[in-house]
């Protein structure tokens, strides 16, 4: 029986290698990777104007390890998962990251030692194409000596693209596996350091079927946001993947961002992606939704408070207001509500039907004489089951305490309702949620809708008459 022998054109290695790592930054994220999953303790990287030199301290190379190194598709490291010194993850998988180099220089050089082996293979882009047939590369065995540690050191020369340290730097910090113990690695000198976000901090550990994630969401303060951050770094084996977003709002993406690590994920094969129709991402995405879900809960807690403290310093003034403008329109202001007097914020005392308020510290002195011995019956507010971040606050008007309360009914409720003496504004409501964006909006929003309740306790006798007694207490509080 014939057979037909399956070639490979070797001139495909550098295509591949330009196509799955086109980033000048992903050529060394690959390079600083393979020190890592050879026990390497540090690794140095120095960047020059037309040469880049990456050297590393880890376990070396033999002449067999060189073999497999420059083994297309080896399984050496999936079989071999565990570095034996650190016992770490190893990154790598297919071996074509060496060959990533090529879209981004013309010649580069691998030096390793390995106890008493020394030896420099060289690989020019040239010389690969000239001679198809041609696999081998140039090797020549160096003198050992005890003075060189282990280790491998590989040069770039011929460089195609420009490197701009900044980014290179910002980009290294965040793909390279620098919070690993007893791994460092420096840039033109300069130890990497990974970079610690101040925030809320939402530290979370799910066990799933096929493994562990764990890691951290940051809810960062308003002053603090960095665009480019936004989201949440996904890691595997210790190495940044892709920042993800699992369906947070716009508005509050900025706000968020963290780490996460899965290291069952599948990768796509430059590792700059995961492969999505899996069931693995499914399970990480289904769990990353639940920890979504607590930190977009704890951004909406903090905007609340954020909210309460500018309304509670804005509604004794707004209080205030509205009570002057009552005493104008006394001929339908709703019984209790009347002041007598001046306003109560001011320190003359009032006379109500009740009794004597002097101020508003001092008790309330009983002028009802039909019968003493019976105490007044005190209307306790009833309120509907809140969030933990909802506003309640008393407000005194006239000889009616009222209750304000802000807080969250879904943005199809209502904009505002009463209940006996509680007033209540929806935070869902789009309009409170576009008028919170300005200060001096918002408050007079809620000063709208304190109108809006107490002129429908007048019990007006069409919706003409209660908008129109709306208007008029608006008026009278804010236009001079």
């Amino acid at each position: 029986m014939e057979k037909i022998p399956v070639t490979v054109d070797k001139s495909h290695l550098i295509t591949i290698g330009e196509r799955l790592y086109p980033e000048n930054v992903e050529l060394l994220r690959e390079l600083v990777n393979n020190g890592y999953d050879a026990d390497a303790t540090e690794v140095k990287i120095t960047i020059l104007e037309n040469e880049i030199i990456v050297e590393d301290n880890g376990s070396g190379m033999d002449f067999e390890g060189l073999k497999q190194y420059f083994n297309i598709g080896s399984p050496f490291k999936r079989e071999n998962p565990r570095s034996p010194k650190f016992d770490r993850t190893r990154i790598g998988e297919f071996g074509i990251g060496k060959f990533s180099v090529l879209s981004n220089c013309e010649h580069f050089e691998v030096f390793t030692k390995k106890r008493d082996f020394a030896g420099t293979v060289s690989f020019d882009k040239n010389d690969w194409k000239i001679q198809p047939e041609e696999w081998q590369l140039p090797f020549r065995r160096e003198k050992s000596s005890d003075s060189i540690p282990d280790g491998s050191k590989i040069v770039l020369r011929g460089l195609k693209k420009k490197f701009e340290i900044e980014s290179v730097e910002r980009r290294l910090i965040e793909t390279l596996p620098l919070k690993a113990p007893d791994f460092n690695v420096y840039l033109n000198g300069k130890k990497l350091l990974p970079r610690l976000l101040t925030g809320r901090k939402i530290p979370f550990l799910e066990g799933t079927s096929y493994g562990i994630i764990h890691g951290e969401i940051v809810i960062l303060p308003a002053s603090r946001i960095i665009h480019e951050e936004a989201g949440i770094l996904v890691r595997v084996k210790q190495v940044s993947i892709r920042r993800l977003s699992f369906g947070i709002e716009s508005h509050l993406l900025p706000r968020i961002t963290g780490e996460v690590s899965a290291d069952f994920l599948p990768l796509t094969a430059d590792r700059n992606d995961f492969l999505r129709d899996t069931s693995e991402f499914e399970v990480f995405n289904k769990v990353m939704e639940r920890i979504i879900a607590q930190a977009r809960e704890e951004l909406n807690r903090q905007a609340d408070e954020k909210e309460n403290a500018r309304i509670k310093r804005a509604l004794k003034e707004v209080t205030e207001k509205i009570e002057s403008a009552l005493m104008k329109n006394k001929e339908w202001c709703p019984a209790g509500l009347l002041p007598v007097g001046e306003p109560s914020g001011s320190d003359v005392a009032s006379i109500g039907s009740g009794g004597i308020k002097t101020t508003e510290n001092q008790e309330i002195i009983k002028t009802d004489t039909k019968d003493k011995s019976k105490k007044k019956r005190v209307r306790r507010h009833h309120l509907k089951h809140l969030t933990p971040s909802a506003l309640v606050k008393k407000m005194k008007i006239g000889q009616m305490n009222l209750a304000l309360v802000l807080d969250h009914f879904g943005p199809d409720g209502p904009e505002s309702f009463i209940e006996g003496e509680i007033i209540y504004i929806n935070r869902d409501h789009p309009l409170h949620m576009r008028e919170l964006k300005n200060r001096e909006r918002h408050i007079m929003n809620v000063a709208r809708l304190i109108c809006q309740e107490i002129s429908l306790m007048s019990k007006p006798k069409d919706p003409r008459q209660a908008y129109e007694r709306q208007s008029k207490l608006l008026k009278d509080a804010f236009i001079k």
